[in-house]
């Protein structure tokens, strides 16, 4: 018999993802499934560890496989508990094998995550009697609540992340690029131990910043700017997030103001963060304070999102979203103001929900940066 952890004993990464695929064979019946095919790459490391780029694993009542090509044989062996069957050709080939000799008729499959083109090739080759059924989302939403574990490894990524940007601001000045200071924060977030940019780095100057997502150009800094910087980092397979305001010069009154509303507005939604909160709540207590200030409708996008294996992941906190905060959910909350021909200003922090509020994980200060 495996030994079984004991009660406050945290679980190894091996055990985290046997763990979970118990639950999904244990959900198996009750959805009238006979398997569950995983093929979506951060899914996949959710419920294996493996961290390849070609797998595909398949859950059954009683056991689970992953099949990946002769490159992983090695990667596999170390970071997967289950089987691991190696395949000399397509993937599909020994797959559809294990679901004739298994006799699984119903398989479940991702189909928001499953190209047209793999679903065909799959449901062609699949043995008379078997059928490929609709069935995702539910390994996401056994995502967004995140074990012990999970939160240390953001932990490390939001503190990564944060003294990349520490390190960088310093070297800021009138006359680099945009692309320089998302390079050299990039580069600073590799020294320092992240595999890459959780997301291209967002840094944009003048009126540019007035983009929420706009990309680094060659433009150059001039006295008198407002620079937005979002970045985040990847490390440990788990991504950070955070946005901070920087200003060349004196900031005029109108900066100040636009930078208090927006203050203001992702404190509120800060303190609306709680377990059973609905998350439009959350968007709206962000949202209510910009309205105070005129600026609601500046205000173009959602007060947050989930984040963990993906930069972007369920919840949503917008304001026509039905979902509730749990505890354990790693959230961020970055409300922003965009005045085009101006220019823009948003703040934003990772989050981790808990049963009485929130503790935030981003140690940068929030004050504007002047340079």
């Amino acid at each position: 018999m495996a030994n079984k952890p004991m009660v406050g004993q945290a679980l190894s990464p091996a055990n985290e993802s046997e763990t979970r695929r118990h639950v999904v064979a244990a959900a198996l019946a009750g959805r009238k499934l006979d398997a569950f095919l995983v093929s979506f790459g951060p899914n996949l490391r959710y419920l294996s560890g493996f961290t390849g780029s070609n797998a595909l694993l398949l859950v059954l009542p009683g056991q689970s496989i992953l099949f990946t090509d002769p490159r992983y044989q090695i990667q596999a062996a170390q970071e997967v508990s289950c089987t691991v069957t190696i395949a000399k050709g397509p993937l599909e080939v020994d797959l559809v094998g294990a679901i004739a000799r298994h006799r699984v008729k119903r398989v479940g499959y991702e189909p928001a995550l499953m190209s047209c083109e793999a679903f065909r090739s799959l449901e062609s080759r699949l043995p008379a009697k078997a059928s490929l059924v609709a069935a995702g989302g539910s390994v996401e939403q056994m995502r967004m609540v995140k074990s012990p574990s999970e939160i240390e490894r953001i932990r490390r990524s939001v503190l990564t992340n944060s003294r990349a940007f520490e390190q960088t601001v310093p070297g800021v000045r009138p006359g680099i690029t945009e692309q320089d200071l998302a390079a050299e924060l990039e580069y600073r977030m590799r020294r320092l131990g992240a595999e890459k940019p959780s997301f291209e780095t967002i840094v944009a100057g003048g009126v540019r910043s007035a983009l929420p997502h706009a990309q680094p150009t060659a433009a150059r800094f001039q006295s008198g700017q407002l620079i937005v910087v979002d970045m985040g980092a990847l490390e440990d397979g788990y991504c950070s997030d955070m946005t901070r305001m920087l200003y060349l010069g004196t900031p005029t009154a109108k900066v100040k103001r636009i930078y208090r509303a927006v203050l203001e507005a992702q404190l509120a939604g800060i303190d609306a963060v709680r377990a059973g909160t609905r998350t439009a709540d959350v968007d709206a207590a962000a949202r209510n304070v910009l309205k105070r200030y005129g600026l609601d409708r500046a205000f173009i996008h959602s007060t947050g999102h989930g984040l963990g294996l993906e930069i972007h992941e369920p919840p949503r906190l917008g304001k026509s979203d039905k979902g509730r905060l749990q505890a354990g959910m790693t959230i961020t909350v970055e409300p922003g103001v965009y005045l085009e021909d101006y220019g823009g200003i948003r703040i934003e922090d990772t989050i981790v929900v808990t049963e009485r509020g929130c503790e935030i994980l981003t140690p940068t200060s929030r004050e504007l940066r002047v340079i």
